[in-house]
């Protein structure tokens, strides 16, 4: 599989899978895991800023010791940093995480990712890698293929989704798992539609998720006050620093302001889901193959 390959099938489906770690780096990460893990702090929660909203799933980024997620990051990124130098052209880190799922536990509900770039000129990717083989029993990574840079262009933690109404539609009909072997990676915009379900099996599932962008971008965050302007939108200037610290259902302080502008959230209908997969993307009709970054280094 060459660079022009993989372009190709990015651009088209949204991800490609590859192989990624080798055995014993795999075993070197599950050890890191829980050597650190006597560090974590614990998941911040919406409880804790007085907001109700439930989490489901075991990330590292939602941890309350901003020195444990350092350590994590750190490890992370060391490991990944000659494989991402290898897949990837010219693209660094802002977030890295560990994502453990226990026994009957952490589902990761149908989402986008947040958008981390301006997605109509460039591309951020998340790099998904189990530790341990992961199908449909573990609570896989599971995506909707061609549905990346179609829907939700404005994405942030306090910001509504126009697919929250049909999410189970979307499960029921368009979901595609991925069935990896430790060490494999699925490398995925951001921007595409994904879900995992529970861990149905006696054993631990234990993935890292690793978030990239194009190395000469700016690195944004999209946040709405939903209570003081629920049709206004800020987009912020951040970098690793500030995800470090971030609380997701607080308002960010000392940072910078790029441009602030209007947006009116709505709803989106599961036949107009369909209808979109595949079709045209925000990013159209600039060619992506001429105007926007190429991920592998290689237009098609």
């Amino acid at each position: 599989m060459n660079d022009k390959e993989l372009e190709k099938q990015f651009q088209q489906d949204g991800y490609v899978i590859i192989p990624f770690l080798n055995d014993s780096e795999v075993a070197d990460l599950k050890k890191a895991f829980f050597e650190l893990l006597p560090t974590s702090g614990g998941n911040i929660t919406a409880g804790d800023t007085g907001m109700d909203s439930l989490i489901t799933y075991d990330f590292t980024f939602i941890d309350k010791n901003i020195e444990y997620k350092q350590a994590v990051y750190d490890k992370i990124t060391t490991y990944f940093k000659p494989h991402v130098e290898k897949w990837l052209a010219d693209y660094r880190p802002i977030i890295a995480n560990y994502i453990r799922k226990n026994t009957d536990a952490g589902e990761v509900p149908l989402h986008q990712n947040w958008a981390f770039v301006d997605e109509r000129k460039c591309t951020s990717v998340s790099i998904w890698c189990p530790l341990v083989d992961s199908n449909l029993d573990n609570g896989t990574l599971q995506v909707v293929p061609g549905s990346h840079k179609r829907y939700g262009e404005v994405r942030g933690p306090m910001i509504p989704w126009e697919l929250e109404g049909i999410k189970q539609d979307i499960i029921d009909h368009h979901i595609v798992p991925m069935n990896l072997k430790a060490g494999q990676a699925v490398i995925l915009d951001d921007s595409i539609v994904h879900y995992s379900a529970l861990n149905k099996t006696n054993d631990l599932r234990l993935a890292i998720q690793l978030i990239l962008v194009p190395a000469e971008e700016k690195s944004i965050h999209y946040h709405m006050n939903q209570t003081e302007r629920p049709n206004q939108v800020q987009v912020l200037e951040v970098d690793t620093d500030f995800y470090m610290a971030f609380n997701p259902w607080k308002k960010p302080e000392n940072v910078k302001v790029m441009r602030t502008f209007d947006f009116a959230p709505f709803k989106m209908s599961a036949e107009e889901f369909s209808a979109k997969i595949y079709k045209q993307r925000i990013d159209e009709p600039v060619s992506f193959m001429t105007k926007v970054k190429s991920l592998f280094g290689a237009t098609v």
